[in-house]
């Protein structure tokens, strides 16, 4: 086969450090179209970005020569500088050291794409860290508690 052709679909997850509820409303959308940019300048694809005040879930098409830790930690770095930058209530802005990814089949993408959609209600019931630890069991992923949080 002359060509590469890839489609690997992954859905990240990451949260301001400690949790702390610093995406506000009013720079949400600026914020997902920041890190839209980023992702394409790094040849993959934000399908769908939303989260809280303190999280993010990012659905991602991830470009084939790419790993997937060099894109996360471009998209937190270089969205963590440009926020900083937007009013001096974001002056302390951090990301958490750590992420969640997850692989996601084509036929899974409406599913994620509904639970990523619905973010704010789904988070009226459900903390970040009762989400996050459902995300590990359902992908067998072991983990331990005094690790996981900063």
């Amino acid at each position: 086969m002359p060509q590469s052709l890839v489609k690997i679909l992954i859905h990240a997850v990451f949260s301001t450090k400690n949790r702390v509820n610093l995406i506000t409303p009013e720079i949400e959308n600026e914020l997902f179209g920041y890190m839209s940019g980023i992702v394409e300048n790094n040849k993959s694809k934000l399908i769908l970005a939303n989260g809280t005040e303190n999280h993010v879930h990012l659905l991602i098409s991830l470009g084939k020569t790419l790993a997937i830790s060099e894109l996360i930690g471009d998209i937190k770095r270089d969205s963590s500088v440009w926020i900083k930058k937007q009013d001096s209530q974001f002056s302390k802005f951090h990301w958490q050291e750590g992420y969640g990814a997850f692989s996601v089949g084509q036929t899974q993408v409406n599913e994620v794409m509904k639970y990523i959609a619905n973010q704010k209600e789904h988070h009226q019931e459900k903390s970040f860290e009762n989400e996050m630890r459902g995300f590990y069991r359902k992908y067998g992923i072991e983990f331990d508690e005094q690790y996981v949080w900063d």
